[in-house]
C-alpha cells in the first residue's frame, strides 16, 4: 500500500508522447463525474473516458482510485472563502461549518468521503491552519483544538448526509416504519416520545454544532 500522499509524489513522465493532461484536470473530471452520477461511478476507466483518453494514461497522474478520492476531497476544500480570523471563536468556527455544509450539499458524495477517509492535503491543511488561528487565544490545549477540528468535520458531514438522505426519501421510509412500530405496541417508550407532548422542532444545523463545540471548548 502506498504510504506517501499523492501530493508528495512526482508525476510519472511515462514513455512516448508527453502527458496531455494535468492532475488538476483529472481531479476536475472525477468531481464532475461524481456530481453527476455519484461516487460509485468514479473509476479510473470512467474518469479517463471523461477526458477522452485511456485508463492507462491516468497512471501518469495517480496510482489508484484512492488517489482520485483524496484529490477530489481536497480540491473541494479549496472552495472555502473564510474571513480573516478575529473576534469570538464560536462564530468563527460556525462559519467554517456553515461553508462546509454548503459544499457537502452541493457535492452529495463528499460527506461519505469525509466520514470514511482521513486524507489531509494542501487545502485541508489550510483549513486546519484557519481553525487553529481562530482558536489561537482559546485556553484549550492543542489536543482539544485538534479534536475540535476533527469533530467539526465529522459532525458537519453527518448532518449534511442526514439532509441528503431526507431529500432522497429515506426519512419518509423511516417514518412509515416508525408508524408501524407504534401500532405494533412493543415499544412503549418510543410510542410515548412520538405521541405524547407536541414534538419540539428539530434543532437547526447551527444550534447542534454550537452545542457540541461549546461542550468541547466552552469556557
Amino acid at each position: 500500500m502506498e504510504t506517501v500522499p499523492v501530493w508528495l509524489r512526482d508525476r510519472r513522465s511515462g514513455v512516448g508522447r508527453p502527458a496531455e493532461r494535468s492532475r488538476a484536470e483529472v481531479t476536475a473530471a472525477a468531481i464532475a463525474l461524481a456530481d453527476r452520477e455519484g461516487l460509485p461511478a468514479v473509476s479510473m476507466r470512467r474518469v479517463a473516458a471523461e477526458l477522452g483518453t485511456g485508463a492507462a494514461s491516468l497512471y501518469r497522474y495517480v496510482d489508484s482510485r484512492d488517489d482520485l478520492l483524496d484529490l477530489m476531497t481536497d480540491e473541494v476544500a479549496g472552495a472555502y472563502r473564510l474571513p480573516a480570523p478575529g473576534g469570538a471563536w464560536l462564530p468563527g468556527l460556525l462559519e467554517v461549518c456553515r461553508q462546509g455544509r454548503d459544499l457537502m450539499l452541493r457535492h452529495g458524495w463528499l460527506p461519505e468521503l469525509v466520514l470514511t477517509r482521513s486524507a489531509l492535503g494542501p487545502h485541508g491543511t489550510d483549513l486546519l491552519e484557519h481553525v487553529l488561528a481562530v482558536l489561537s487565544e482559546h485556553p484549550a490545549d492543542t489536543g482539544r483544538k485538534l479534536e475540535a477540528f476533527a469533530v467539526m468535520s465529522t459532525l458537519t458531514a453527518a448532518l449534511a448526509l442526514h439532509e441528503l438522505n431526507a431529500a432522497s426519501g429515506t426519512r419518509q421510509r423511516q417514518g412509515a416504519y416508525l408508524a408501524h412500530a407504534i401500532t405494533a405496541g412493543r415499544h412503549p417508550h418510543l410510542t410515548s416520545a412520538l405521541t405524547g407532548d407536541p414534538l419540539v422542532p428539530a434543532p437547526s444545523f447551527e444550534d447542534t454544532v454550537s452545542r457540541v463545540l461549546l461542550g468541547l471548548l466552552g469556557e
